[in-house]
């Protein structure tokens, strides 16, 4: 219908974030817009290595209540600016760390990362709670599994996070086992899931 695609192109002209690569297509479509074959999305994720600028977003990412109830297993004092400091300088440090900024278009969204604990190469990621369910976080994690070859992979989710199940599961993941460990965001023990990719 001509006044649906005129109201799904003005979103698209006024700036508007769209939630997926297909009503941008539709507009461009509609238009006649001329999209060089090779012309990046401005709706893909990407990621980037850490900057300085990007701490603050993860900051405000971390302190958020919901976010840190969903993680579970945070910081023991998510709004302790000076140990998330300290934090950040240590990983950044650790050459065996591998530590991406999730953006889309100019806005930093999240953070991925693979580094080894047990013994064992993990994988994590995190979404700011004002971009779930626009699928960020699977993109990234296919993103980050590009870039990380080591095999395998193994990752661990609080087992009542269903989002970030769905998201291991979406690339390949399957569960190995089950853990109950102390979850700071949570203040108590909870049911862990352990993921692995081969």
């Amino acid at each position: 219908m001509p006044g649906r695609r005129l109201l799904m192109c003005s979103v698209v002209f006024n700036g508007i974030a769209c939630r997926n690569a297909q009503l941008y297509a539709e507009a461009a479509r509609v238009y006649d817009w001329v999209v060089p074959p090779h012309a990046p999305n401005p709706l893909a994720v990407r990621l980037r290595p850490v900057q300085d600028e990007d701490l603050p977003v993860f900051f405000d990412q971390q302190r958020d209540p919901e976010a840190v109830w969903m993680v579970a297993f945070t910081a023991k004092d998510p709004s302790d600016r000076g140990a998330f400091d300290a934090h950040w300088a240590k990983i950044r440090a650790d050459d065996a760390n591998h530590n991406r900024t999730i953006v889309v278009g100019e806005t930093v969204v999240g953070s991925a990362a693979s580094y080894v604990m047990f013994g064992e190469r993990q994988v994590c990621y995190g979404i700011g709670r004002e971009f779930w369910g626009r699928g960020y976080a699977t993109q990234a994690l296919v993103a980050l599994l590009a870039e990380v070859t080591e095999r395998p992979l193994f990752a661990r989710v609080v087992a009542d996070n269903a989002g970030s199940i769905r998201v291991l599961e979406k690339c390949g993941f399957r569960v190995i086992g089950h853990e109950r460990g102390f979850a700071e965001g949570r203040g108590e023990e909870v049911d862990e899931v352990v993921f692995r990719l081969d």
